[in-house]
């Protein structure tokens, strides 16, 4: 059992937004990435070939486009995300978005991968 103390999460950039992983130091079989996202130009989607995604939307709104089709999502909404397949989250113009990110599978680096696909 781990309790992790989230005033403490060392929070990393890339284009578009900063995330920071809970559970990478510890021994667990899930992963967790907390995502504050801020709405970019050529943001591209990802998918994750090993397990699916489950996010929970905590702040903003925006879209998630999932193979091929957006879905607008708010505060308090649950997108669960099957294996292998393209997303990617478009927060709307001049909002930050705050994403909780659940994937059953302990490696996320090994279980992430850029398609390619654009996104707006």
């Amino acid at each position: 059992m781990s309790v992790i103390d989230g005033s403490g999460l060392e929070f990393r950039d890339f284009p578009g937004r900063v995330t920071a992983d809970p559970l990478e130091l510890e021994d667990s079989e899930s992963s967790l990435r907390i995502v504050k996202l801020q709405r970019t130009v050529g943001r591209t989607a990802h998918r994750h070939p090993h397990s699916e995604e489950v996010f929970y939307v905590e702040t903003g709104t925006g879209r998630v486009y999932i193979d091929g089709e957006f879905h607008p999502v708010k505060p308090g909404d649950t997108v669960r995300i099957p294996a292998g397949l393209a997303h990617a989250t478009v927060p709307d113009e001049g909002v930050e978005m705050r994403l909780v990110c659940f994937f059953p599978h302990p490696d996320l680096p090994a279980n992430s991968e850029d398609t390619g696909i654009e996104v707006s």
